[in-house]
């Protein structure tokens, strides 16, 4: 299993700096680079975490985005959630490539700092529910039952609060006004699961 995380998050982290890299024209990006760097350090780490605290859960967070018994109406959101990613990173890059962004680096100092802290909020989530897959399903075979502590106490989708520190976060780091005026987008993405 830690095998497979080490590999997802090389090819998380591989794609990603190259559609940013590709996109902005230039490996001369700062904040893409400690991105990278900080994704780089942080899966394996938080995975490492997670397979000692939940080896169920991380097996479950490893298996792919579309799964066979995800509702239709959850693999037509992942599909459109991913492309929606995707044009984001290439967003930001277009951005550093027009250098049309002139964010200061206390901004994007912050960006880190959210970054980190959606990290650390995501794991409190994984700490609390055992059954946060990445898909909408019933876990009937892990007994999957309604989950009130921690963040749960307070709302009940707290991973969904996680991300927009996370979509707030990355823009910033990598200095991109572009970035940060889709927020919208993923905040309405991130509603319309809610329903």
């Amino acid at each position: 299993m830690i095998a497979r995380l080490l590999l997802q998050n090389t090819v998380f982290v591989v794609a990603t700096g190259a559609l940013l890299f590709a996109s902005a024209g230039t490996l001369q990006w700062p904040g893409a680079w400690v991105m990278l760097i900080a994704s780089a350090l942080l899966g394996p780490l938080c995975g490492w975490w997670l397979y000692r605290l939940d080896p169920a859960l991380l097996a479950e967070r490893l298996r792919p985005v579309i799964q066979k018994d995800q509702p239709p109406a959850d693999k037509a959101f992942i599909a459109v959630f991913v492309l929606a990613i995707l044009a984001w990173l290439v967003a930001m890059g277009l951005d550093r490539r027009q250098l049309a962004s002139g964010m200061p680096l206390a901004l994007q100092v912050l960006g880190l700092v959210l970054f980190l802290a959606s990290t650390l909020f995501t794991m409190w989530v994984f700490r609390e529910n055992s059954f946060a897959a990445p898909v909408v399903k019933l876990q009937a075979e892990r007994a999957q039952h309604v989950i009130s502590t921690g963040p749960y106490a307070h709302v009940r989708h707290p991973m969904y609060s996680g991300m927009i520190l996370f979509f707030a976060g990355v823009p910033l780091l990598l200095g991109s006004w572009w970035g940060l005026a889709m927020e919208p987008l993923f905040l309405a993405l991130l509603g319309s699961r809610l329903n």
